[in-house]
């Protein structure tokens, strides 16, 4: 199974002692639709129109993740498509329709561990699908802040909190890193260290974060190897780590 793991930034408060992780977590074959993500496109609808062709063009599911509990508008094997070719997609790269391994670790630790988030004020950064934000408001959070600038997922983390009986928290669709800092008393954001040039944002952003606010920092991460070696590893310990279960439909994909 591949594995996913979660990692506290605790170097980063001034004074305390730096923690390097040990093992680097490997190997990632999680499914996505084609092999890659190739998408392109920048086609818009109106809302009701959006929400009309994502519920068309996904399916719920609460299978094939680490977290049953919460169910998931997302594209799956049954999906048009996931088959079709990704140019006739409408919109911009759809990565908040996969339900990625960081996320999947984050949002376990979360329910498993509802007192991390319980009573704080929550930033699901990188958002996607919506699912760590979900599972911070199933473990008691007072206040959530879902941020992704992908307006179509935003459409999508509304209907998936509907699916889990909540109402919509709110969702920032600008790049927050470009913002002042909210004093958060928890930031959460999964699958985003792909990337030097944004790891080395999110290293200098977060790191302010938490000197300025004494934020508490979660990065869920299956250890892709561009960004194996940046710093920000240096100053992060490991909590958990997961053996993700089999996604649906991987064994026809092949």
């Amino acid at each position: 199974m591949p594995l996913t793991g979660l990692y506290f930034g605790k170097g980063w408060l001034g004074g305390w002692k730096q923690r390097s992780f040990l093992q680097a977590v490997t190997g990632s074959n999680f499914l996505f639709p084609w092999g890659h993500c190739p998408w392109r496109g920048m086609g818009t609808f109106p809302d009701p129109e959006m929400r009309a062709f994502l519920e068309e063009n996904t399916r719920v599911t609460s299978s094939g993740s680490l977290t049953p509990e919460i169910r998931l508008r997302l594209l799956t094997p049954t999906c048009k498509f996931w088959w079709e070719r990704a140019d006739l997609w409408p919109h911009s790269d759809p990565y908040w329709a996969i339900y990625w391994p960081g996320g999947q670790a984050l949002s376990r630790y979360l329910l498993d561990n509802p007192d991390v988030a319980r009573g704080k004020y929550v930033l699901d950064l990188g958002s996607g699908c919506g699912a760590t934000a979900i599972a911070a408001q199933m473990s008691g959070a007072s206040r959530i802040l879902a941020n992704d600038i992908d307006p179509v997922a935003a459409m999508a983390i509304t209907l998936n909190c509907e699916l889990n009986h909540f109402s919509p928290f709110p969702i920032l669709t600008k790049n927050i890193l470009n913002m002042e800092q909210d004093q958060w008393d928890l930031v959460v954001l999964g699958d985003m260290l792909y990337d030097e040039a944004l790891a080395d944002s999110l290293h200098v952003w977060l790191k302010k974060c938490v000197r300025t606010f004494g934020t508490q920092v979660l990065i869920g991460d299956p250890g892709r190897s561009p960004c194996s070696g940046h710093n920000i590893w240096r100053e992060l310990h490991k909590v958990v780590e997961y053996s993700l279960p089999e996604p649906p439909g991987s064994k026809t994909m092949g």
